[in-house]
């Protein structure tokens, strides 16, 4: 069942464990994302960014999302990822999002707390969330890369003043995570920064959101939630399972034509994908 982020987000909060925000494409991805959430009893976001919707279009993302939530009983929240175009931001509040990301992490200061604001002004009036961030993650997202010496870490006294400042909802986070599938693929070193994270925490009263965060160990992100994280976002794990599963079946079986057929042991991989994640999060049997 699609309902508004704040439910998620609240009992997340509450019980101590984070839900997965999982980016989403196409059918399939959502089928694979739904089906472990139903399975597994977990609550779920469901997620698209700029880059998906140029892909698939918003209304038929949002189609597609709707008629599918419908079909589960588990909670089903939708959210834009990394908004960056306000235009497209307020289509996505007036089409029945209920979470939006405006993302002024590569902005100065005071221009990131102003279009945080404005974008807040907006959503607030149709009461819908709005989450933002502060501090620049290395990366690939989308088509937007951000080198070593562009990423910068949070630090802990400037979110706190950007939370009091702007009033957002949900505070994204740069603590050592990492955008893009070449951390995974290149086995990266991965590290989080969880004493930051921890003053963080202590400072802000937003829930706090983690992104990147595909490939880093398990531990890792446990620890995360245990300092604070309610929301946890996963793109390249489920792109590399998704894709290796594809590449596996169509080598093993050169003569099949039937995109049904190619496509399932695909998306079965992505599923067991998010079921391992949610196991991670601590959100089975939540709902």
């Amino acid at each position: 069942m699609l309902v508004h982020v704040k439910k998620i987000i609240g009992d997340a909060e509450k019980h101590g464990y984070a839900v997965g925000a999982f980016n989403v494409n196409n059918l399939e991805a959502v089928q694979a994302v739904l089906r472990a959430a139903e399975k597994l009893k977990s609550p779920v976001i469901i997620q698209t960014t700029e880059g998906a919707i140029k892909y698939a279009g918003l209304n038929e993302l949002f189609a597609i999302v709707k008629a599918a939530a419908a079909e589960v009983r588990v909670p089903v929240a939708l959210h834009l990822d990394h908004g960056h175009d306000f235009d497209l931001i307020k289509k996505c509040v007036q089409i029945g999002y209920s979470s939006v990301m405006i993302d002024g992490s590569a902005l100065p200061y005071k221009e990131n707390v102003a279009i945080t604001r404005r974008v807040i002004k907006y959503a607030h009036a149709n009461k819908v969330f709005v989450q933002a961030e502060l501090g620049r993650l290395q990366g690939l997202e989308d088509w937007l890369k951000t080198g070593t010496k562009q990423a910068f870490l949070t630090e802990p006294d400037e979110a706190k003043r950007f939370v009091t400042e702007t009033k957002v909802d949900a505070f994204a986070v740069a603590i050592g995570n990492y955008h893009g599938v070449e951390k995974v693929l290149k086995n990266k070193p991965l590290k989080l920064d969880l004493k930051r994270l921890e003053k963080i925490d202590k400072l802000v009263k937003a829930p706090l959101v983690l992104h990147g965060a595909s490939g880093f160990p398990a531990g890792q992100l446990k620890r995360a939630i245990k300092t604070g994280v309610r929301v946890i976002n996963i793109d390249s794990d489920l792109r590399i399972a998704f894709v290796q599963a594809e590449k596996k079946f169509l080598r093993e079986n050169t003569n099949e034509y039937d995109p049904r057929h190619v496509l399932a042991p695909a998306t079965e991989a992505m599923e067991k994908m998010v079921e391992s994640k949610m196991r991670i999060f601590g959100s089975v049997g939540k709902f």
